[in-house]
């Protein structure tokens, strides 16, 4: 049974669309996202700095249109699940047909913007906790006022707060935890300083007329397969101020009996993640087209 996912904000890198752009139709339908939304998602994807394509507001448009573009070059397929990390879940919701592709790049450019907005309120951010337990780390964080935004797996879970407690973090890590790495995203998403964005998102979503999933979509509210698009709409909509549970998800997948994970461009992150929570699992990430043929070959032997 084959896993098709999407990572969240943090895995975009300059130029990382390149070559993207070089397949057939693709420049052309990024450009008319691009015209939808009112974002030069081609300057963004290749020529853009890290710091331009860090901007919330940039990263999450330029993250799904990357995930649709590039599970769209792998040709017709029917993965036994589909989910997302964060921002990820639009990216999801499109490959379930919940939304089209220019309704779920619309949403994600409101999300984006809301969500910029919101982090411009207080200065805040986000760390990566590598090892350690996950019940000790989060005892931790709570008494440092810090939230744990992303329970990963795999020994990983991401705190985020403000400038502050993150630094006080830096000095006072959780006994066991060898490593506190900083993210490359502008705010304390999945906490309660993006609240101001729920109230927008809620409003976008009004004006959208969901389909239900085609495949089973997994949810990183709960790990639970969400069975109607009004549910998986009322979920990305609460999402953006509530924590990402992808451990929960990979247990999910565990129990549909899972046996590939493919991650869309730009793969990698979480496809780290199951090689460590999902043992015997074949796993690949999309970076660039080179990964396709090898894709194919995987969606071959792992679909039902």
């Amino acid at each position: 049974m084959l896993v098709l996912v999407a990572p969240g904000q943090g895995a975009q890198t300059p130029g990382f669309l390149t070559p993207w752009l070089e397949l057939p139709g693709a420049a052309d339908r990024v450009a008319a996202w691009s015209d939808a939304i009112g974002l030069d998602l081609a300057h963004y994807g290749t020529q853009a700095d890290a710091d331009a394509i860090r901007d919330t507001a940039v990263a999450q448009p330029l993250l799904v249109a990357a995930g649709i573009l590039s599970a769209a070059a792998l040709g017709d397929m029917a993965p036994g699940a589909v989910a997302g990390h964060s921002v990820g879940e639009i990216t999801a919701a499109a490959f379930a047909g919940v939304l089209d592709d220019t309704a779920a790049l619309t949403l994600v450019r409101k999300r984006g913007l809301a969500m910029a907005d919101a982090a411009a309120v207080t200065e805040t951010g986000m760390s990566a906790l590598l090892g350690g337990d996950p019940e000790v780390s989060v005892a931790h964080l709570e008494k440092l006022g810090l939230t744990p935004a992303n329970v990963n797996g795999a020994g990983q879970i991401v705190a985020a707060g403000t400038l502050e407690q993150l630094a006080a973090l830096n000095e006072d890590k959780p006994e066991g935890v060898r490593k506190v790495v900083p993210l490359k995203v502008a705010g304390a998403f999945h906490t309660h300083h993006m609240a101001p964005a729920v109230e927008t998102l809620a409003t976008a979503a009004k004006e959208l007329t969901p389909g239900d999933p085609t495949v089973p979509y997994v949810s990183n509210k709960d790990g639970r397969t969400v069975a109607t698009g009004a549910e998986v709409l009322e979920r990305l909509v609460g999402q953006v101020a509530n924590p990402v549970r992808w451990d929960l998800c990979m247990e999910t997948f565990k129990e549909l009996g899972v046996t590939a994970l493919i991650e869309v461009c730009p793969g990698g992150t979480l496809t780290g993640l199951a090689k460590r929570a999902l043992p015997g699992v074949r796993t690949l990430a999309l970076k660039t087209p080179d990964d396709l043929d090898a894709a194919r070959e995987v969606i071959a032997e792992h679909s039902a």
